[in-house]
């Protein structure tokens, strides 16, 4: 199996470190909720841990919650609610979205905040280095004193800018220098540190809890390419410098952004509004359908969201379905699907070639349907196009059908429910959220209308 490590820019052999593989994914900054451009990168990396546990490796998958980071502050002084109610929320919202999306579960959810005192130990060792430094309860770390900074995204420092998440301070002794701790300020949560109040930096959160929790060289570490910098430059500029240890990551992995249009150059991302909630793309779609289309390009490659695509592709899956639900007669010879064993692995062992895996699953159901008409037993053809989409996250059921069999009967219990709340009958109105509850749908109060979501 050969993956496409970005540090080194090559593809290679990928060995695990030890006889577990140890993956570490930048999870999501909870400030609010997940959209489509988040699923296609926790979509990728679930598909590689199905593929390594498909292959024979055991996985220890960890996946961090940013809840303590600037945009979540803001949200959190703007809707008057605090860091933890709103990162709860989002924590629950997430894990039944990712449900829904048939992501599996990680082994670990760290949370930034849990892991402070970690954080603050990594920062008293890289000053005693020399590596970072304090200027008044703002401590930065020295890029200049890490000969191999910006290597990940083949940047020298005389061509770095300050970036998003970089703030711009004239105490620096560089501007590129990052912040590793950050003095209280009115407004924000702080916790004690040898150097005064204060909050962690974005980046060191992710240092401290894969160091943790993987150890002080892991296997993998994957995100979106927008994340390659500065985050991820400076995790290997912390990490490494605390450590010692060189490489900290052996593979470093990138997905490719999705954005809403051809017109549209930005990503997306919910600060700009430009984003298709994952909310409303699970309502609109089949599971099937999403995993394919966002599995239809390479991982690395950037992706164009379109409906239009995703229903082609529902089109598609009903021949599939065909394959799977068609009775026939187990009387003929055999059919021989060792080839699309074959062709569905060399793809998948081609730095995770999920558009040729794919490819290759419409070619065996098409194999399936050409065999039952020609009298064949497909069992084995069958069996084998359950047992490839499963590494896909594909079950070839009718998501989409049966969601929108149901909708209907769902808003009139919901609009029943409202007319109940205006006459006060409490009781009543009660009733019915709690059977909804009880069939895993889950109802949301807002000022402007009522919104429901499965378990």
């Amino acid at each position: 199996m050969k993956l496409t490590d970005t540090l080194t820019g090559t593809k290679r052999d990928f060995t695990p470190l030890n006889q577990v593989v140890t993956m570490y994914v930048c999870g999501p900054n909870l400030y609010g909720p997940c959209h489509v451009g988040h699923a296609l990168s926790f979509i990728v990396f679930d598909v590689l841990k199905k593929y390594l546990l498909y292959r024979g490796y055991e996985v220890n998958h960890v996946q961090n919650f940013t809840d303590i980071e600037d945009r979540i502050i803001e949200t959190s002084n703007s809707e008057s609610r605090s860091i933890k109610e709103i990162s709860e929320y989002h924590i629950d919202r997430f894990l039944n979205e990712m449900d829904a999306l048939r992501v599996m579960r990680a082994n670990a959810y760290p949370k930034a905040t849990d892991y402070i005192n970690e954080m603050i130990n990594m920062i008293e060792k890289l000053i005693d280095k020399g590596i970072a430094y304090n200027l008044d309860g703002d401590v930065y770390y020295r890029v200049e004193r890490f000969p191999n900074y910006g290597s990940l995204s083949r940047r020298s420092l005389n061509e770095m800018e300050s970036g998003t998440r970089i703030e711009v301070d004239e105490r620096k002794e560089n501007p590129s220098d990052f912040a590793l701790w950050k003095s209280s300020k009115s407004g924000e949560p702080a916790w004690p540190s040898p150097w005064g109040d204060g909050r962690p930096g974005w980046h060191i959160e992710c240092s401290a809890m894969s160091i943790s929790l993987l150890g002080e060289q892991f296997d993998i570490h994957g995100g979106g390419h927008d994340v390659v910098f500065p985050h991820h430059e400076n995790e290997i500029a912390q990490s490494e410098g605390y450590s010692g240890k060189n490489p900290v990551v052996n593979f470093w992995l990138h997905n490719g952004l999705l954005r809403l249009s051809e017109k549209d150059t930005e990503k997306m991302t919910r600060h700009q509004g430009n984003f298709v909630s994952l909310e409303d793309a699970i309502k609109e779609h089949s599971i099937d359908a999403l995993r394919i289309f966002l599995l239809s390009s390479h991982y690395r490659s950037p992706r164009i969201y379109s409906t239009d695509e995703i229903h082609g592709i529902e089109n598609a899956l009903s021949r599939v379905r065909y394959s799977l639900e068609t009775e026939y007669d187990i009387h003929g010879d055999n059919l021989d699907v060792s080839i699309r064993q074959k062709n569905f692995i060399d793809a998948m062992d081609d730095d995770l070639n999920t558009p040729r895996a794919i490819a290759e699953i419409f070619e065996l159901s098409r194999d399936i349907n050409k065999g039952i008409q020609e009298g064949l037993n497909v069992e084995s053809g069958t069996n084998l196009l359950r047992e490839l989409g499963s590494i896909l996250g594909l079950t070839f059921e009718n998501s989409k059908q049966k969601n929108q069999e149901v909708t209907p009967f769902i808003e009139l219990l919901i609009e029943l429910r409202k007319t109940m709340r205006e006459k006060k009958y409490y009781a009543e109105a009660d009733l019915i959220r709690d059977k909804l509850t009880e069939l895993n749908i889950q109802l949301e109060d807002t000022p402007d209308k009522t919104k429901w979501k499965y378990l």
